[in-house]
């Protein structure tokens, strides 16, 4: 037998072996690094080696805190494939990208320690790393659940997320450009608490302590009743039928945010004069000119009311302008109605602050107009 052969065979029976014995060396690493969690611990049941493709696939992941009284586990995710971005490698970057199918995380909010599952004690990013020890530039979720109830405690309410698809591109910036927002997010879910779906797309810029973004966020067809938990308890009010959008714009830099928010309710009632239940005078009062006020403030074409609400400042204090908000209330119901589409042009402040500039242009003509006139008046008058 030539040399050659026997060195090909001795590199495909290296090759068998390897795949042989990689998956129980793999597993046995995944489960050592998921059993160190601080505060947590994890197991895998199996891992599925691909070596055409530089991968490897994690099956039935399973999460749960150390000593909680929580029944659900933190994380469980049916499948994760991690593996080398070749198109990325193509370029001169060796880069991974992250895929989990069907992921579930269950949070849980509360005073007790045992009760609480926040994730917080752990760096989840360097339990990724871990187990994958190159950057990753591409993390989707296809078919997710993030399960976020009892977040208010008093009352409960459920802010879970189904069908949950998330996609975070060029995360190590291999792709290079001049942009300051350079990976592009994009997200999207269903809000079974409230009867509506979430769609968020985003560019960011994720190297930095504090990521920088500029997104978009809508919210579509929340069903005000399902609201009511929380309307009773901070407004005193409960909804009889309705829908919100809400829309949003926003752009962070280096901690200072600038954008608005944009609500709009459709064909919403709050006032029934026999609803059926022990409502108290004060609050017959409050949802019977609340009720007015809707009926005041609504635009009778679309049946909505909405406005545009300003957002400026930094990520720890927030300010909102009251004028520019009760202007588009008015706008909304008596000039044009608003639309759940996004501006995509000026900033809230820009525009307000043109608003108010072309309303001093507009007084400055109108005074320059009656002053013209005047002097017109004078010269008829002298050439009698």
């Amino acid at each position: 037998m030539k040399k050659s052969v026997k060195i090909f065979l001795g590199i495909v029976i290296l090759l068998i072996v390897a795949r042989l014995l990689l998956p129980y060396f793999v597993l046995k690493y995944v489960n050592k690094t998921l059993a160190d969690l601080d505060g947590y611990t994890g197991h895998v049941s199996d891992v599925d080696i691909t070596l055409y493709r530089g991968a490897y696939q994690i099956d039935s992941i399973n999460i749960r805190k150390v000593d909680g009284k929580i029944e659900k586990p933190f994380i469980m995710i049916p499948k994760m494939d991690l593996s080398v971005e070749w198109k990325s490698l193509f370029k001169g970057q060796l880069v991974a990208e992250v895929a989990c199918i069907r992921p579930e995380i269950n949070f849980a909010f509360s005073e007790s320690e045992e009760a609480s599952q926040t994730g917080t004690e752990e760096d989840w990013t360097q339990v990724i790393k871990d187990l994958l020890p190159i950057n990753i530039n591409r993390f989707t979720v296809t078919n997710g659940t993030i399960n976020l109830t009892n977040v208010v405690s008093q009352p409960s309410t459920d802010l879970s997320m189904k069908d949950f698809d998330l996609e975070i591109a060029n995360i190590r910036n291999v792709v290079e450009n001049d942009d300051k927002f350079p990976s592009p997010v994009t997200a999207s879910g269903d809000l079974p608490g409230f009867g509506g779906t979430m769609t968020f797309d985003a560019n960011m810029q994720l190297l930095k302590e504090m990521p920088d973004m500029n997104y978009n966020l809508k919210l579509n067809d929340l069903q005000l009743v399902k609201l009511n938990a929380l309307s009773k308890r901070y407004a005193g009010i409960d909804f009889e039928k309705g829908t919100l959008d809400l829309v949003s714009e926003m752009e962070m830099l280096d901690g200072k945010l600038q954008g608005y928010l944009k609500p709009l309710t459709h064909d919403m009632k709050i006032f029934e004069w026999n609803e059926g239940d022990k409502r108290t005078v004060t609050q017959f009062v409050i949802e019977l000119l609340a009720e007015g006020g809707n009926k005041l403030l609504e635009n009778k074409v679309k049946d909505q009311v909405a406005t545009r609400i300003p957002l400026n400042g930094t990520v720890e204090n927030v300010e909102t302008g009251v004028w520019p908000t009760l202007i588009g209330v008015l706008r909304n119901g008596y000039v044009s109605a608003l639309t759940d589409s996004f501006d995509n042009t000026l900033s809230v402040k820009e525009a307000w602050d043109l608003y108010r500039e072309d309303r001093r242009e507009q007084r400055e003509e109108r005074r320059e107009e009656r002053k013209e006139k005047r002097e017109e008046r004078k010269a008829e008058r002298k050439k009698r």
